[in-house]
């Protein structure tokens, strides 16, 4: 059975697809639960943090112009295995910074990568779907939660082992290769390359349509919620809950675990009650949740809203994804852009807001960014997924 499930084309290809998002959520997840030992050794203020994580962000912005032109060249699967990898040694880099400015660049490499491996996964993914007429975005962005998961725990573990944060990354590090040694083999041609091989030309770029733009806005707000949980969530934990160390990791494990558990069911969800309506109420549910935990305060009502968070969030990017794919392949591009815009650049402004006030008002703000995907949801004409075997 293991033999099928490994070369029949649809399963080969999920599963290399899958240890892309894997390695991402993986790597992300891993320094963002470190940010506390980060700030400690490094002495920063909670605005230098918030600086930091900017710095992965404007990363991110300048990868949107190189995107188009290294997909092109070198086509989404070879560009996601090469992102992967620098991700990977970039990890390296910020546990062995001297400084903060060395951190600083560091960060601004991670962004770059960041943007292009998201497009480049995306890109497979929707291809993916298209070809075997099939869905697989939302159990594909579980992926990406079970890796943030897997590096919550592991972070745990080896906080109780060592504070040593090279020893962590160090470890880290040899997963996410093997992640993508389990990429490479099954991942897929583009079919834009194919075509070009066959002497088709494509179209430039045009201005995005209206519809177009209330998905990055939904795709920006949702990925600053999910962003925030995964960068301020473990500080929260420590700092606002009274959290100890071994159990502080444990807010972004909440977090990613529900993703997980609701992704593996939201490929359900959307045929039997459509993504419109899946996103509305989930990030409804992320909202309500998280001003619970910030009003009632404490350690169980924290892992409870951010529970809530992680349930009601599952869902929004890969409806998003589907939505914009349907758009076309510039709206694919773009829409992930922005996404990985919230998911950086969304975190640094909850730093600032936190450095003002409190990391309680920042918190708000991200149940804010999450009110602001359901009124989003609203202006998105959303297509039932008929005809799609789950």
């Amino acid at each position: 059975m293991r033999v099928f499930r490994v070369h029949d084309p649809f399963h080969r290809g999920q599963l290399a697809i899958a240890a892309l998002f894997c390695s991402l959520g993986f790597q992300y997840a891993t320094w963002a639960a470190r940010i506390p030992a980060i700030k400690a050794d490094l002495g920063l203020t909670a605005a230098e943090v918030g600086v930091l994580l900017m710095a992965a962000g404007i990363g991110a912005v300048a990868s949107f112009p190189l995107v188009p032109v290294l997909v092109q060249r070198l086509g989404s699967a070879r560009l996601a295995l090469l992102s992967a990898l620098c991700l990977t040694l970039l990890l390296l880099a910020l546990a062995a910074a001297p400084d903060y400015p060395v951190a600083l660049l560091v960060m601004v490499a991670d962004g770059v990568c960041v943007g292009c491996l998201n497009v480049a996964m995306n890109a497979q993914g929707t291809a993916l779907e298209t070809r075997h007429e099939r869905n697989a975005m939302a159990r594909l962005h579980a992926t990406f939660s079970a890796g943030s998961l897997l590096a919550a725990l592991l972070a745990s573990g080896m906080n109780a082992v060592t504070s040593s944060v090279a020893a962590h990354f160090g470890v880290a590090a040899v997963v996410l290769v093997l992640l993508v040694a389990v990429a490479r083999p099954g991942l897929l041609e583009d079919e834009a390359r194919a075509e070009e091989r066959q002497g088709k030309t494509r179209t430039g770029w045009s201005l995005p349509s209206r519809m177009t733009l209330w998905m990055c806005c939904a795709m920006v707000f949702g990925t600053v919620t999910e962003g925030a949980m995964n960068d301020w969530s473990a500080l929260y934990m420590r700092e606002v809950a009274k959290a100890s160390a071994e159990l502080a990791p444990m807010g972004i494990a909440v977090v990613s675990g529900m993703m997980v558990v609701a992704r593996l069911f939201a490929d359900g969800w959307r045929s039997r009650w459509g993504d419109g309506r899946v996103v509305l109420l989930g990030s409804a549910v992320a909202a309500a949740g998280l001003v619970f935990a910030l009003v009632s305060g404490g350690v169980v009502a924290a892992l409870i809203g951010f529970a809530c968070v992680g349930l009601g969030c599952a869902a929004v990017t890969p409806c998003v994804y589907v939505a914009a794919a349907k758009q076309g392949s510039q709206a694919l591009a773009l829409v992930a852009a922005m996404g990985t815009t919230g998911l950086l650049a969304g975190p640094p402004l909850i730093g600032f807001v936190a450095n003002s006030s409190s990391l309680v008002w920042g918190l708000a703000v991200v149940a804010a960014a999450a009110a602001v995907v359901s009124l989003c949801s609203t202006q998105i004409r959303w297509t039932p997924v008929s005809g799609m075997k789950v």
